[in-house]
């Protein structure tokens, strides 16, 4: 029988975003439970440690965006067919979430004029570093992040994009079309598409 799945997380897209995005593809039924700000003091207490996402898997609470996305990508057929096209997956994902930091730790900066500071060398090196980077990566692997072909790694990316784009207030693969392609290589897919298309409509 196939398990019970429940995704917990705010009515954003962000880090809860790979997990919808992973299970849509692999036509797998969950429970998309959106938690308001005004709910969460009362449920942090049931989470495993007061954060989200959450994934519950017949009842059983995880969290850790990346690792419940690793282990939904071997649900659904998208994780590498050996140890090393894994390597190559973990690898990319981890440089994207290091990008997404980067980014992240500039954007919640409370200070005015250390954000002004800090979005300089965000802008002028970290961000065209990284999309350079990842644009290369895309170009080398077909439109894909790993292993020339369609891994986890590549509906991560697409997942949290919105997200990326909405923290640096900009289209971050408008230049690269190699990052272009990729994108069009994962909402091209008609489960990835119908999930999209159906979601809540939300900015983050």
């Amino acid at each position: 029988t196939m398990p019970d799945y429940k995704v917990y997380y705010f009515n954003v897209k962000a880090l809860g975003e790979p997990l919808r995005f992973l299970l849509s593809y692999g036509n797998l039924p969950f429970d998309d439970i959106r938690i308001t700000r005004e709910e969460w003091p009362a449920l942090k207490p049931t989470m495993p440690m007061g954060q989200m996402p959450v994934l519950s898997v017949d009842g059983k609470k995880v969290h850790q965006s990346v690792a419940m996305s690793r282990y939904l990508a071997k649900q659904v057929g998208l994780a590498g067919a050996d140890d090393w096209e894994n390597l190559m997956i973990d690898t990319v994902v981890d440089t994207v979430n290091d990008f997404r930091l980067k980014i992240a730790v500039v954007s919640y900066e409370p200070d005015d004029d250390v954000k002004e500071k800090k979005l300089v060398t965000l802008n002028n090196e970290v961000i065209p570093f990284y999309l350079e980077k990842l644009d290369d990566i895309a170009r080398d692997n077909n439109g894909h992040l790993a292993n020339g072909k369609l891994t986890w790694a590549d509906l991560y990316f697409v997942a949290i994009l919105d997200y990326l784009n909405y923290m640096t207030k900009s289209d971050l693969v408008a230049n690269h079309p190699n990052l272009q392609r990729l994108v069009d290589n994962v909402t091209s897919i008609d489960s990835i598409a119908a999930w999209i298309a159906k979601r809540p409509q939300t900015e983050i």
